[in-house]
């Protein structure tokens, strides 16, 4: 009997893509979103204040989007607080810094 070749998606263990809309961070400060997903990464830039990638899947007026961003203040709350999820937050920008509040 021949051995059935394995399926990728019966042994992976990374989650697919978040899909959503791709939107900037600066469109949605101050309004209530609700946060239903997120991924963190290695950031690819060294300039950057924080060494990883923050991706946020949210909805907002019911449709679905994403934004990316290496703010180090929310990628340790998102650290933080993931178990909490799905949430609804507002980002607001203080300074030079975004935060949930």
């Amino acid at each position: 009997m021949e051995k059935q070749p394995k399926r990728f998606s019966d042994f992976a263990q990374e989650s697919g893509p978040l899909d959503g809309t791709k939107l900037k961070i600066d469109d949605i400060l101050n309004k209530e979103i609700m946060v239903i997903g997120f991924k963190m990464k290695d950031s690819k830039y060294a300039r950057s204040n924080s060494p990883k990638c923050l991706t946020i899947q949210f909805e907002l007026d019911g449709n679905r989007h994403v934004i990316f961003t290496g703010s180090s203040v929310l990628v340790e709350q998102m650290e933080k607080y993931q178990e909490e999820m799905p949430f609804l937050t507002v980002i607001k920008k203080i300074d030079r810094y975004y935060t949930f509040s």
